[in-house]
């Protein structure tokens, strides 16, 4: 194992499915990369449909939040579907991964959403955060997806104190306490 303190056991470094690059190899990173690689192998998607690690940072109150999004998927030019996953209850990961997608393109809302645990998984619907289907194999297919295309809806975020609401939700949610409460200490630690 790597000797880098952090919060997870760390066993090294693995290959980034999607991308190739070389990540720390932990428990959560290995189920990140399952989902990857159920998406493709799976699901049918392409690794070129697939947009890793992207980053929403908000400050509110004092409190710098990075919230990462695991993988976007992308077809015909437009982010479809975010994919966040969370070790343990989907309940807590919905309302985040709304916000998440209703925030992470400026212009539009992305229209579905998939928390997952790596055991299961919910499909959310971004527009009013309702569940629409459970379980990995009802994650949408890349073919799926492209059928209903035209039905989804990308609706414009344009009221700025909506946006704004959408980012303190994930501020609060996405915020990481350890150490009795308080954010991590420990120095050089990627998750405090």
């Amino acid at each position: 194992m790597a000797d880098t303190p952090s919060h997870h056991l760390i066993y090294g470094y693995c290959r980034d499915f999607v991308t190739g690059e070389s990540l720390v190899d932990t428990d959560d990173e290995r189920i990140r990369q399952q989902l990857a690689r159920f998406l493709v192998e799976s699901k049918g998607f392409d690794r070129e449909d697939l947009e890793v690690r992207q980053r929403i940072e908000t400050l509110f109150s004092g409190q710098f939040v990075t919230s990462t999004i695991d993988l976007v998927v992308r077809l015909a030019g437009r982010r479809v579907m975010i994919v966040r996953y969370g070790p343990g209850s989907l309940v807590t990961r919905e309302r985040p991964a709304v916000a998440a997608a209703r925030v992470l393109d400026p212009d539009v809302w992305i229209p579905l959403a998939v928390v997952s645990n790596g055991r299961d998984a919910e499909l959310l619907d971004t527009r009013g955060g309702k569940v629409l289907a459970t379980g990995l194999d009802n994650i949408p297919s890349r073919e799926e997806l492209l059928a209903r295309l035209k039905t989804l809806d990308f609706a414009p975020l344009i009221d700025p104190g909506k946006r704004e609401r959408e980012l303190r939700v994930l501020n609060a949610f996405d915020r990481e306490l350890c150490c009795a409460g308080q954010p991590c200490p420990l120095p050089g630690a990627p998750e405090g």
